[in-house]
């Protein structure tokens, strides 16, 4: 570890020795980190990209063109200052390009690992129009915290004065995370309770190691909890607690549950053993890389190993789980979609992944029915083809007459989306008010439910999103609750005056 430390305090002073000059993406190509060989990675749950090394992190960050109109930051939830920390690594100047990166993100190393790019601020960086390739900002991301952390540079939440109120915050995901860390810095004691037996929400369970490895999520817990916030894991408002009795507690009480309800699918058979929905079979397999205890995969009836798996759908989570799959020793892998690849949602980068680590797609293709008694042997699906535009602005899928076919399926895996759950109901709590979809109706001015004191952020009031969202969510709902709070202290000062 000490020969790491100095190879790496070795590399940051030659960095800095060598300041690139910007605009240099005519002589430098776009690179990405290698990526290991799709043999190697398919064994195991390791991040499938090696790391940047520094001189080509610095040469990628000198591509940048440095727009006066930075598209790249416009296109980014969370407004991150994309060129100024570019151009500082450019510079070799890291530890100042980590600070500027941590001004607006709490999580940077987390959304350089799993944010779309290329949807977001790759997407829309003006070199990538010019034909020349976007600079790879979410690896620079990546690069610039990782090292932060292996240096010592990443420092504890500066707790501010305290303030004598305290907030509840449910949920533990990158919403509940970031609103945490800013109202604990506004100087608050800050209780968060979740489900699960660990924080982090999605970021732990629902996303797999090779693409967030869970020592990173747990080290932004870790420094969270040496910041004096305190985690009620295994919690489950409603069970162990009633709203109100949440509400009289605390000063404030944040909603920032997520969306977990699976969206099914109505077709006969699909309630036959062996169809499992995604998030149930990723959390198992993200709870046994903890080492944890779970039956239902030492059973098998949540791993695929050995089996035909299917999984229907055409997301982000529907990624995951074919690439989990891969992992698990599935002996094959198809992945029904009922558009085709460019109308897929999901990241065109995770389908060229999980191509190479041997999936199949079956474009145009949706399913009709599962085969089998009591156990699913087949999906029995039916070639689409595209229609006019649906609300969404793709095409529709229609089906094509007598066109059906069967793929064999030991394990079939609905990865169809996610709704609310109706947390009136689970929280026992009638008045608080929800949209007709489920999710739960806030004043945008303010991010407050119906209950006064209650406000809600993340996937629970836009439905489900990116992470990158969520920490924009958490982030902008931490300062209207400082500022309710600052009011109800005031209030509170005012009538012990009178």
């Amino acid at each position: 570890m000490a020969d790491q430390h100095d190879n790496t305090v070795a590399t940051a002073a030659a960095l800095a020795a060598e300041k690139l000059a910007m605009l240099q993406f005519v002589d430098r190509g776009q690179a990405y980190p290698p990526k290991r060989s799709a043999e190697d990675r398919a064994d195991d749950f390791e991040e499938i990209s090696d790391k940047f090394d520094g001189s080509a992190a610095q040469a990628q960050s000198a591509r940048c063109s440095q727009c006066g109109v930075p598209y790249c930051s416009t296109h980014c939830p969370l407004h991150n200052h994309i060129p100024d920390w570019l151009r500082l690594t450019a510079e070799g100047r890291l530890r100042e390009a980590y600070e500027m990166s941590n001004l607006t993100s709490t999580m940077p190393e987390i959304c350089g690992r799993i944010c779309p790019q290329d949807r977001l601020c790759e997407g829309n960086c003006v070199i990538e129009f010019s034909g020349h390739g976007a600079v790879t900002i979410g690896s620079v991301e990546k690069y610039i915290t990782d090292t932060a952390w292996e240096q010592g540079w990443v420092e504890p939440v500066l707790v501010g004065k305290p303030r004598g109120q305290s907030v509840g915050i449910i949920g533990a995901g990158p919403a509940g995370l970031t609103a945490a860390e800013y109202l604990r810095m506004g100087g608050y004691d800050v209780h968060v309770y979740d489900r699960h037996d660990r924080a982090g929400g999605l970021l732990t369970y629902g996303i797999p190691g090779f693409k967030l490895e869970k020592d990173v999520v747990m080290r932004r817990v870790a420094r969270l909890e040496q910041a004096g916030i305190v985690f009620h894991c295994g919690f489950e408002v409603g069970r162990d607690c009633a709203m109100d009795d949440l509400r009289e507690k605390h000063d404030a009480v944040l909603i920032a549950t997520g969306v977990y309800k699976a969206r099914d699918i109505k077709v006969p058979g699909i309630g036959a053993d062996g169809v499992v929905p995604a998030l149930d079979y990723l959390i198992a397999s993200n709870r046994k890389g903890f080492g944890d205890d779970v039956p239902d995969f030492d059973s098998g009836a949540l791993n695929a190993e050995g089996k035909n798996v299917v999984v229907i759908g055409g997301g982000d989570t529907a990624m995951d789980c074919v690439r989990t799959a891969v992992r698990q020793g599935a002996a094959s892998v198809k992945c029904l979609y009922r558009r085709d690849r460019i109308n897929m949602p999901g990241s065109q980068r995770e389908v060229l992944n999980a191509e190479e680590e041997g999936v199949e797609f079956v474009w145009l293709s949706g399913p009709v029915a599962v085969e089998g008694t009591p156990h699913a042997t087949a999906v029995r699906a039916s070639r689409m083809r595209l229609g006019a535009p649906d609300a969404s602005g793709r095409s529709a899928p229609e089906p094509d007459p007598d066109s059906d076919f069967s793929v064999p399926a030991d394990l079939v895996i609905k990865a169809l989306g996610f709704d609310p759950e109706d947390l009136p109901s689970a929280f026992g709590c009638d008045e608080l008010s929800v949209q007709r979809w489920g999710t739960l109706r806030v004043d945008h001015k303010t991010m407050m439910t119906s209950l006064d004191g209650v406000f809600a952020a993340g996937d629970i009031v836009r439905g489900a999103s990116l992470v990158v969202w969520a920490i924009r969510d958490g982030r902008d709902v931490a300062e209207h609750m400082h500022k309710y709070l600052k009011a109800k202290a005031r209030a509170g000062a005012e009538m012990v005056a009178a």
